[in-house]
């Protein structure tokens, strides 16, 4: 799997299964009508990759992938709104 941008109004999420600040942001984004796709870093080797190159060489999740290629770490969900406008 390589690491592609979401389709334009949603979002990827890197996550972990043990995550609990992954499991509050999805429950966020289910709320607010975010549309985001999810991807357990612990199963997919290449997004553990990406994740950790975008986060200094730490496996930090949640990490979000915006559509226009930015990145954004444990963000709230206002941010994440507001990213997708």
């Amino acid at each position: 799997m390589s690491v592609e941008s979401p389709a334009p109004g949603s979002v990827t999420m890197f996550t972990t299964s043990w995550c609990g600040y992954c499991r509050r942001l999805k429950a966020q984004m289910d709320r607010e009508g975010v549309a985001y796709s999810e991807v357990n870093i612990e199963e997919t080797p290449d997004a553990a990759d990406f994740v950790m190159t975008v986060n200094g060489g730490n496996q930090t999740v949640p990490t979000l992938l915006f559509p226009d290629g930015s990145v954004a770490t444990n963000p709230s969900i206002n941010e994440v709104k507001k990213r997708l406008v």
